[in-house]
């Protein structure tokens, strides 16, 4: 399938691995060009050099910190304006209620809430001159079921997911969309460091820790950031233009509800 979006220009932070590194391969198939953030400078570019090899795109890489004022400022400046914009930061480390303190929840904050809310209001007025745009963030399975372990991310993603749910609403009448993928367990390095907390908490091998999970994921397997991709870059073509605020699950099933 074409999906219409050859020659537009995105922004994909946290990029140079996992998911984020899924969503910019899945652009770049489509042709498009690419500002790709990180923190590290080496892993970046060396993402993006295997990207602009295999599908001819032109791709800018920044190495910061998307979650500070400084480095929101450089990739911005870099990015000049995106047609599309993809939010991601990783997510807090995982542990028990009674020990988080007031400074554990800014932190969270700030990165999976504040970040992606501050990016938005730098991109979207430009995407709604245009008369077009799409914004994909990267949240969690855990706004539709809370995960007792991640009580940060929790919290601070399903504050997100509010936001969205009017912003979208707000901005859909220019052609700008704005949604939400969900992922469950996919097999980045995330995956690899919750794995192996419940190896190490359980006495288990980190291999039967993962099937231990992978036993309660209806697919029976963790997802790849390459099908994450391809849904976040069908959210982001000119088929996708009636998708408005929405939070698509991709968990292999993981989440059981019924709506």
């Amino acid at each position: 399938m074409d999906l219409g979006i050859r020659g537009k220009r995105a922004l994909v932070c946290a990029s140079s691995k996992g998911l984020g590194l899924g969503c910019a391969a899945g652009l770049a198939e489509a042709g498009v060009d690419l500002v790709m953030n990180a923190r590290g400078a080496d892993a970046l570019e060396s993402a993006a050099e295997d990207l602009r090899a295999r599908h001819g795109v032109r791709i800018v890489t920044v190495a910061a910190d998307i979650t500070t004022a400084d480095g929101r400022a450089e990739v911005l400046e870099a990015a000049a304006s995106p047609d599309i914009l993809i939010t991601n930061a990783g997510g807090p480390p995982p542990g028990n209620w009674s020990d988080w303190d007031r400074d554990d929840f800014i932190a969270a904050l700030d990165a999976n809430m504040l970040t992606p809310i501050a990016l938005m209001k730098a991109c979207l007025p430009a995407m709604m001159d245009r008369g077009w745009g799409r914004v994909v963030n990267i949240t969690s399975q855990s706004v539709k079921a809370p995960i007792a372990a991640l009580g940060l991310s929790n919290t601070a993603r399903t504050g997100l997911t509010g936001y969205v749910a009017g912003t979208a609403r707000q901005v859909a009448p220019s052609g700008v969309t704005i949604n939400n993928l969900l992922p469950g367990i996919h097999a980045t390095s995330r995956a690899d460091s919750l794995d192996r907390g419940v190896a190490e908490a359980q006495g288990l091998s980190l291999e039967d820790a993962r099937a231990q999970r992978e036993k309660t994921i209806p697919a029976r397997r963790y997802g790849t950031p390459e099908e994450f991709g391809a849904a976040c870059a069908f959210l982001c073509s000119r088929h996708a233009g009636f998708i408005v605020g929405q939070n698509v699950l991709l968990d292999g099933g993981a989440t059981n509800a019924t709506i």
